[in-house]
C-alpha cells in the first residue's frame, strides 16, 4: 500500500454531512483496493461460479420446468418473463455479497480498513474501492448470466446489449447501499434485516409473475422497490420493448447508488477516523 499516491487522510470539512461525504468519496487510492481484491480471489474463482449457478437452477427448474405448465406471459414463453428477473437479482445478489457480509468481515476483524487509512487513502477511496468490486463481481454474474439467456434464445432484441450496462447499474445501487447499510451493523445477527429486505423483493418483484396479478394497493409498494425497477428495466430491454419509462428506473437506481455511496463514505470516516 506504500505506494498509493498522496491523499488528503481526512474527510474535508463542508457545510453539511452529504457535503462532506461528496468531497471525501474516491480518488485514484480505490483503485488499490480493487486490485487488491482482485489478487486475493484469483485463487478462489469457484466462489464467483456460485453467483452464476444459482439464477441458473431458478431459470431451468421454474423458468423452463413450470414454464412447461404456465405455458406464455404477456405474450412470450415464461422462461423468457422470468429470465431478465433472475438477471437482475444475479446483479442485485452478487454486490450485495461483497458490500455487506465481506465488508462486516473487513471492517470489523480483519481491520483492512484501518490499515488502508493510515496511508494516505481517504474514507471515500474506501467506500469507492469497496463499492467499485462489488459492481464488478455483480458485472461479471450479469455477462455470464446474458450469455445463458442467448444460447437458450430467450433475448429478443439487439437491444439486450443495453442490459449489461443496466445490470451493472442495479450492481451500483444495491452495492452502495448494502455498504452503507453494513456500516451500521453491530453483528452478525444484524444481517437478517440484509435477507428480510431482499427476500420479498426477489419474491414479489414482478419475478415470477406480473404486477397485475397484485392487488392496486400493493402494486403500489411493488413499483417502489429497487429490484422492480431493475426488473422492468432489464426485461423491457431484452424484449426491445424501450420507452421513456426506462430512464426513470435507471435514475432510480443511479439516485440510490450516490446516495448510499455518500452515506458509506461519512460513515467509514466516522468509525474509522475518531
Amino acid at each position: 500500500m506504500s505506494s498509493v499516491p498522496s491523499l488528503p487522510l481526512r474527510v474535508l470539512p463542508g457545510r453539511g454531512p452529504l457535503r462532506r461525504a461528496a468531497r471525501s468519496v474516491g480518488g485514484r487510492g480505490s483503485l488499490f483496493l480493487v486490485e487488491r481484491h482482485a489478487l486475493v480471489y484469483r485463487h478462489a474463482w469457484l466462489v464467483f461460479v456460485s453467483g452464476v449457478v444459482e439464477p441458473l437452477f431458478y431459470l431451468l427448474s421454474i423458468g423452463v420446468g413450470l414454464g412447461q405448465l404456465v405455458g406464455s406471459v404477456q405474450g412470450i414463453s415464461y422462461a423468457a418473463f422470468v429470465a431478465p428477473a433472475l438477471l437482475a437479482s444475479a446483479s442485485m445478489n452478487g454486490a450485495l455479497f461483497d458490500s455487506t457480509f465481506n465488508v462486516f468481515f473487513r471492517l470489523k476483524y480483519e481491520k483492512l480498513y484501518d490499515a488502508a487509512l493510515a496511508t494516505p487513502m481517504r474514507a471515500g477511496d474506501v467506500a469507492l474501492g469497496e463499492i467499485s468490486w462489488a459492481l464488478l463481481r455483480g458485472a461479471l454474474y450479469a455477462v455470464a448470466f446474458m450469455v445463458v439467456m442467448a444460447a437458450m434464445g430467450l433475448v429478443y432484441s439487439w437491444w439486450a446489449l443495453a442490459a449489461l450496462p443496466a445490470a451493472v447499474l442495479t450492481g451500483f445501487a444495491f452495492a452502495a447501499a448494502g455498504m452503507a447499510c453494513t456500516t451500521y451493523m453491530r453483528t452478525w445477527q444484524d444481517f437478517e434485516f440484509i435477507t428480510l429486505a431482499t427476500l420479498p423483493m426477489f419474491l414479489f418483484s414482478t419475478t415470477f409473475y406480473p404486477l397485475s396479478v397484485y392487488p392496486r394497493p400493493l402494486q403500489f409498494v411493488v413499483e417502489c422497490t429497487p429490484l422492480y425497477q431493475s426488473v422492468v428495466m432489464l426485461r423491457d430491454l431484452t424484449l426491445g420493448t424501450v420507452g421513456p419509462a426506462l430512464l426513470w428506473h435507471a435514475a432510480y437506481l443511479a439516485v440510490m447508488g450516490v446516495i448510499g455511496l455518500l452515506v458509506a463514505a461519512r460513515r467509514i470516516g466516522k468509525l474509522l477516523l475518531r
